[in-house]
């Protein structure tokens, strides 16, 4: 047999002399009798443009291995993570079962759990949150990526029962806080993409405005400026006093882009505040004010 990429630069030039219909039975039919994993990613990538319902079932059984021996290499791990995307284009909501089953065993490697957990989220499923939010309140789930995964996907999905359980696992201060801070940063970013004018969401955003984590502190910034709280200004005001720079900045572009050019003079003009935000005003006046 020809090189894998030299059988998919044939099949590529195949798209302009055959339907729709006879290239999706060719590959399906390459899907079902071959082995490599370079020619299988390879035809699911061109599969994918036409996206007929006849190799979805075909993708869901390569996930879930039916008739393939489990090998855990490389190769087989990526074409399983290739199939988990590009199911989730189908937006199909019978996919459900199958990318929950997968993100739920816990003997799974955690990469197609992850590429689970992010397919479940791009479909956008209510009937999907429930189970989300049993995986990131798992205190028996290892892997903080997946936790972090199925935060991500709550966020895309935008379901308001999220709120509570996301509220509660900030505000339980375990220890794995300490080692793990980029779970805090996804769940304050998910809380911010959520959007309610939630008072318990208030309080953890302001809480986390003080975290030891300044991409946290980040995030809480952003996710105020995209919020409707009242105190949403002045809280993001005790940022631009922040030790790091990073924050100072975010800071000055968030109060910037809600309360307008004063914040700018404001900054240049008192001595209260540091000399690298005083240039960051400065830059800003001169890329979009003094046009």
């Amino acid at each position: 047999m020809e090189p894998p990429s030299e059988v998919l630069k044939k099949l590529s030039g195949l798209e302009e002399f055959y339907s729709a219909e006879e290239l999706t039975e060719l590959y399906n039919y390459i899907l079902l009798n071959y082995k490599d994993s370079e020619l299988l990613q390879g035809v699911i990538r061109l599969a994918d443009y036409h996206k007929n319902s006849s190799t979805l079932d075909i993708l869901k059984n390569i996930l879930l291995l039916h008739n393939i021996e489990k090998d855990d290499s490389d190769e087989q791990i990526n074409l399983r993570v290739l199939c988990a995307k590009a199911i989730s284009n189908y937006k199909d909501h019978s996919t459900l079962d199958t990318l929950l089953y997968c993100l739920n065993n816990k003997n799974e490697n955690y990469k197609i759990r992850l590429a689970c957990a992010d397919a479940l989220g791009r479909i956008g499923d209510r009937y999907a949150v429930t189970p989300l939010i049993s995986v990131v309140q798992d205190e028996e789930e290892k892997s903080v990526y997946v936790k972090e995964s199925a935060a991500f996907a709550l966020g895309l999905i935008g379901d308001s029962r999220a709120i509570d359980p996301l509220v509660a696992i900030m505000e339980a201060k375990q220890g794995i806080w300490d080692k793990f801070s980029f779970l805090k940063e996804k769940i304050v970013e998910v809380l911010g993409k959520l959007n309610i004018n939630n008072s318990n969401v208030l309080r953890v955003l302001k809480s986390s405005l003080m975290d030891s984590s300044s991409l946290v502190r980040i995030n809480a910034v952003e996710a105020l400026m995209n919020s409707e709280f009242d105190e949403a200004p002045e809280l993001i005001r005790t940022a631009l006093n922040d030790e790091d720079e990073e924050v100072q900045r975010n800071a000055l572009i968030a109060l910037y882009n809600m309360l307008g050019r004063d914040i700018l003079d404001e900054v240049i003009s008192l001595p209260s505040y540091s000399e690298f935000l005083k240039n960051q005003a400065k830059s800003i006046i001169e890329e979009y004010e003094d046009e």
